[in-house]
C-alpha cells in the first residue's frame, strides 16, 4: 500500500504521512463516517484532497457524510461498471427485501414530513412482521435475505427504542452502507423509491421522461463523437494517400 501512494506522500514529512495514512484507513474501513476532529488529515482542505487522490487509486472518492464527517465510497463511474457485473449484484430476494425496508423506513416517513429528503437512515424500523405481510419469500428466504442484508451493511436491525443489540427488536432500517453514496448515487436511489412506490404518480412520470431525454442526449452525443471519429480517419487515410503520392510511390 506504501508503494503505490508513495507519489502522492513523497513531499510530506513523516508524521504528516501517518496522518494522511491514518485518515485514508478511517474513512475505509470504519463502519460509521469518522469525525474530522479526530484525524488531521481530514481537518484541512488539502490534506482531504490528498486523502481522496489515494482513495481515486482504487476507484473510490470522499464523501462527506455530514459537515464534520467524512467516508468513502466507488466513484459513480466505478459503480456503474460494478452494477454491469452479474458477479456484483445481490440475489433477486434480497433486493426485494431492502426495497420493501427502503420504502416502510424510508420514503413513507418521507412523503408524510417525518423524514428529511437529504437522510437514508431513518428512525422507523420496518417490522418482521411488516416484511413477512408484503414479500411473497417464504419466511425462510426472507430471514436467509435479512441476514445476508445485515452482514453487508445494507440493513440494520434495532429495538423499539432505537439501540441495535438485543433480541428484542423493532424492526428494520437502513445500513450504515447508505453513508457511502455519493451525491449522485442518492439522487438515484431517490428517483428508484419514488418508481418503485408510486409507478404512476405524475413524479414517477417526470422521472421517466428525465431518464429518456438524458438517454437520447447521451445517444446523440455517442453518435456524434463516432461520426467525428470516422471523419479524422477518413481526413488522415487522404493525407497519408497525398504523401505517397508526393514521394512519387
Amino acid at each position: 500500500m506504501s508503494e503505490a501512494f508513495e507519489p502522492l506522500l513523497r513531499s510530506y514529512d513523516e508524521r504528516r504521512r501517518s496522518e494522511l495514512v491514518a485518515a485514508y484507513m478511517a474513512v475505509e474501513h470504519a463502519a460509521e463516517p469518522v469525525p474530522e476532529a479526530r484525524f488531521a488529515g481530514l481537518r484541512e482542505p488539502a490534506s482531504r484532497r490528498t486523502v481522496e487522490a489515494m482513495l481515486n487509486l482504487s476507484g473510490r472518492t470522499l464523501i462527506r457524510a455530514d459537515r464534520t464527517s467524512w467516508t468513502s465510497g466507488y466513484r459513480d463511474e466505478v459503480a456503474a461498471e460494478l452494477a454491469r457485473d452479474p458477479a456484483c449484484v445481490p440475489p433477486a430476494g434480497d433486493r426485494a427485501v431492502l426495497a420493501l425496508v427502503l420504502i416502510h423506513s424510508v420514503a413513507i416517513p418521507r412523503a408524510a414530513g417525518r423524514l428529511p429528503d437529504d437522510t437514508w437512515l431513518s428512525p422507523h424500523p420496518t417490522p418482521l412482521e411488516e416484511l413477512r405481510r408484503r414479500s411473497q419469500l417464504p419466511i425462510g428466504e426472507l430471514e436467509s435475505a435479512l441476514r445476508r442484508l445485515r452482514l453487508a451493511g445494507l440493513v440494520t436491525q434495532v429495538r423499539a427504542d432505537g439501540r441495535t443489540d438485543g433480541a428484542d427488536a423493532g424492526g428494520f432500517v437502513p445500513g450504515p452502507q447508505f453513508h457511502r453514496l455519493t451525491p449522485a448515487a442518492r439522487r438515484r436511489l431517490q428517483e428508484e423509491l419514488i418508481l418503485a412506490a408510486g409507478p404512476d404518480s405524475p413524479l414517477a412520470a417526470t422521472i421517466r421522461a428525465r431518464r429518456r431525454s438524458r438517454e437520447r442526449a447521451e445517444q446523440e452525443a455517442a453518435a456524434r463523437r463516432e461520426t467525428s471519429a470516422e471523419r479524422a480517419g477518413v481526413e488522415q487515410g487522404d493525407v497519408s494517400t497525398q504523401d505517397v503520392r508526393e514521394e512519387g510511390l
